[in-house]
């Protein structure tokens, strides 16, 4: 019991997490989704975020999501891609989506920047995964500006030193991303800061101005979601928030996919 405790608590800390179905109980219908990021997809479980959401949808939007995450804080998908278990996890294949989300502030800086340390990762990460399994669909997971923006004493970057300038060009980099590997954008950036201007008083961040509360959780599960199926949905999961402003974020979250179907990639449902 003890050697099992380790070995728990040493993939926890490494960022390796089990899927939310024990393998022997994973049924024959479930969606298979591998998410690779950072804090940013680990923070109040954002995988069985959207799990819970897909298990109490209507009918014929519900899906029984397995699945497996590698969220070790402040990695880049540069770092991932020396990990050798997430190498073997995508080359084994079987997953019907990968949901990849960069560092937060490695999509802000430069073109010449993100050129050369962000999009040569992301390409060779979905050709992992597709070269496995060629009907596995890839999602870049669009994250948000800091609440202040971020201000580097090593590398200035005017552009990304406001919440708007940062977020502007966080949407650039990934829709790059979807567009260079025909991959689909989950563009959650945009919804959180639709819900910004709307709602400034429901507050999207944690206290460190840049990771998600809890409500920002889940207004990125809902916009993953809504990518993942494809089509609009309705659910009864609530997160335990008040009713009106949980079918508020829903509403956003589906409204911003569905009306940026061409700007996202976003690929017809099967």
């Amino acid at each position: 019991m003890k050697i099992r405790s380790v070995i728990i608590a040493f993939l926890a800390l490494s960022g390796m997490v089990f899927p939310n179905n024990v393998k022997g109980e994973e049924s024959q219908d479930s969606v298979r989704v591998l998410f690779i990021g950072n804090s940013y997809t680990h923070y109040h479980d954002l995988p069985d975020m959207i799990r819970q959401l897909a298990l109490r949808a209507g009918v014929h939007e519900k899906m029984n999501i397995s699945a497996v995450s590698f969220t070790p804080g402040g990695c880049t998908l540069r770092k991932h891609l020396e990990n050798p278990e997430l190498i073997k996890a995508l080359k084994k294949g079987g997953w019907d989506f990968v949901v990849i989300q960069e560092q937060s502030t490695a999509p802000a800086m430069q073109t010449e920047s993100v050129v050369r340390n962000v999009y040569p990762y992301a390409a060779r990460l979905d050709s992992l995964a597709r070269s496995a399994d060629k009907n596995t669909r890839v999602i870049y997971y669009m994250t948000w500006g800091h609440k202040d923006g971020f201000r580097n004493p090593d590398n200035p970057y005017p552009l990304a030193m406001t919440y708007e300038g940062m977020q502007d060009r966080i949407k650039t980099s990934y829709l790059e991303m979807a567009y260079t590997t025909g991959a689909m954008c989950a563009p959650v950036g945009m919804a959180w800061k639709r819900v910004r201007e709307e709602r400034p008083y429901d507050t999207l961040y944690c206290p460190d101005r840049s990771h998600p509360s809890r409500l920002g959780t889940y207004l990125a599960a809902n916009v993953i979601y809504a990518t993942m199926l494809g089509r609009h949905y309705q659910t009864s999961w609530t997160a335990d928030f008040d009713p009106e402003l949980a079918e508020y974020i829903q509403q956003v979250a589906q409204e911003t996919v569905f009306d940026n179907r061409g700007l996202i990639n976003l690929h017809p449902a099967d």
